[in-house]
């Protein structure tokens, strides 16, 4: 995805398995290495105790008990992964209002588009690189 050669690290979390296992595939064959978790309690728990932060986390808005909005409160007020660029995936035109206000590196909405998934992530995987 870069002019690296290192492999990308991203961090999948939707609370429906499909939209994970698309982005997941989509992913994959740009050369990343794709982990995947279902909830925003998860993606807490991941960054916890793996030992080293992912390239990218991609976050889905709409989820139960914890939503992407959370999540990404938390992050941001953590001087440990504040630092973790954010892609936020939404549904809902009304949520795209929100993101403008919150601290994450871009969006995109579903139904997930294979080019704009691997457009925005190399956006923002070069931007950071």
């Amino acid at each position: 995805m870069t002019n690296e050669n290192a492999i990308k690290r991203i961090l999948v979390c939707d609370d429906v398995a499909d939209n994970s296992l698309l982005i997941k595939t989509i992913l994959e064959a740009e050369d990343c290495l794709i982990e995947i978790v279902d909830s925003g309690a998860a993606v807490l728990t991941f960054l916890e105790t793996y030992p080293n932060p992912p390239d990218l986390l991609i976050l889905d808005i709409q989820m139960p008990v914890m939503d992407g909005f959370e999540v990404v409160q938390r992050l941001r007020e953590s001087t440990k992964f504040q630092f973790i660029p954010i892609l936020l995936v939404t549904s809902f035109d009304y949520e795209l209002n929100n993101i403008n206000s919150i601290k994450c590196d871009g969006f995109i909405q579903k139904p997930i588009d294979i080019d704009t998934v691997t457009s925005k992530v190399r956006e923002i995987l070069n931007r950071n690189s």
